[in-house]
């Protein structure tokens, strides 16, 4: 299963053709590429998939989808051992 990730563009740089953000997702930030939406800017919240910004979103949506990531995560932990697998 291939998942992107929602995440606040902190600040930006060239690096020769390309260029790149510093981007923040929970507490994790991360260099992504933003070649695929030359219009994301400091801010912005990007959608980003292997490395890669692929779509820009606004803040509301951005929060929702990490806050369903959260929830996942929990209820995976709360998983019993012999499902977990399966």
């Amino acid at each position: 299963m291939c998942l992107a990730i929602p995440g606040k563009i902190l600040d930006l740089e060239q690096e020769g053709e390309s260029r790149l953000a510093r981007v923040e997702f929970g507490g994790i930030t991360r260099k992504v590429s933003l070649d695929l939406v030359p219009e994301a800017g400091v801010g912005d919240y990007v959608i980003v998939h292997v490395g890669f910004a692929i779509s820009k979103l606004d803040e509301e949506e951005a929060h929702r989808t990490l806050e369903l990531l959260e929830q996942m995560s929990a209820l995976q932990e709360d998983e019993p051992a012999e499902t977990a697998g399966a």
